[in-house]
């Protein structure tokens, strides 16, 4: 129960790695705070958890609101009465070269990946500092620590988390604030399979392709980055801070 009494946030709670990780955090005991834009995946989680003893709630809305950004903290707050972990996993995969990337593109890609991770941390942290200390995780990724062709804004706004991510663990572990990120390579999320139907691929047959060009002999499954995130999280990573994680299966990017 390495999260008992601890009360997490974590956007994207209703997709892929996000709901891996609400169901590890509520197993080991913490309170848990759903924020996606999926009003029915956030209840069917939520329900899910209470349903096994556990404590949740959600306020689903859009990343893209500042105002929204800003009340999650308050709203965890008030429901659970502290904010001890931040998990900013929420996120979108523009795809194409810049001359293929759109202005909604481009900014879907910096107002969901990067902006929302800076107003979160920004209110997160103060809150944070309220209670004497507290943990963030960000959820960047190999292509924006080492950007791969065809996805501009996606790379762009991935690295931009990590160096984020930096600046933010070196500031604050002063204030016994630990911020760190995973890096994931391809998971098999149900966003990674939308993305190969959008583009006319069978999503399973793209899925066994992918899976024989990692060295680990498959791409990552959501579970395995939440289990990362929630390490990075607990007391076991206690001095790890400013880190960027690199979970990839030694897959390189390119």
């Amino acid at each position: 129960m390495r999260f008992k009494g601890k009360t997490v946030l974590i956007t994207g709670g209703a997709g892929g790695i996000g709901k891996a990780a609400v169901r590890i955090f509520a197993q080991e005991g913490a309170r848990v705070m759903v924020a996606d834009l999926s009003e029915k995946g956030c209840k069917e989680i939520c329900s899910e958890i209470k349903a096994h003893g556990g404590e949740a709630a959600y306020l689903c809305g859009d990343l893209a609101d500042k105002a929204y950004c800003e009340n999650l903290v308050d709203h965890t707050v008030k429901a659970f009465g502290s904010l001890d972990i931040l998990l900013n996993n929420a996120g979108v995969i523009p795809r194409g070269n810049i001359l293929e990337t759109t202005d909604e593109m481009w900014f879907a890609a910096l107002n969901i990946n990067l902006t929302a991770v800076f107003y979160l941390s920004r209110a997160g942290i103060l809150q944070m500092k309220k209670q004497g200390g507290g943990a963030i995780v960000n959820t960047s990724s190999a292509w924006g620590v080492y950007p791969g062709p065809g996805h501009l804004a996606y790379c762009t706004s991935k690295g931009a988390v990590a160096a984020l991510t930096k600046n933010l663990g070196r500031d604050h572990a002063g204030d016994n604030i630990r911020v760190n990120a995973v890096c994931p390579n391809e998971v098999n999320t149900p966003m990674l399979k939308t993305g190969f139907s959008k583009r006319g691929l069978d999503p399973d047959k793209a899925i066994e392709q992918l899976n024989g060009t990692v060295p680990i002999g498959r791409i990552a499954e959501p579970e395995e980055i939440a289990e990362v995130m929630a390490f990075l999280a607990s007391d076991a990573a206690r001095y790890i801070a400013g880190a960027t994680i690199e979970v990839t299966g030694a897959k390189p990017v390119y």
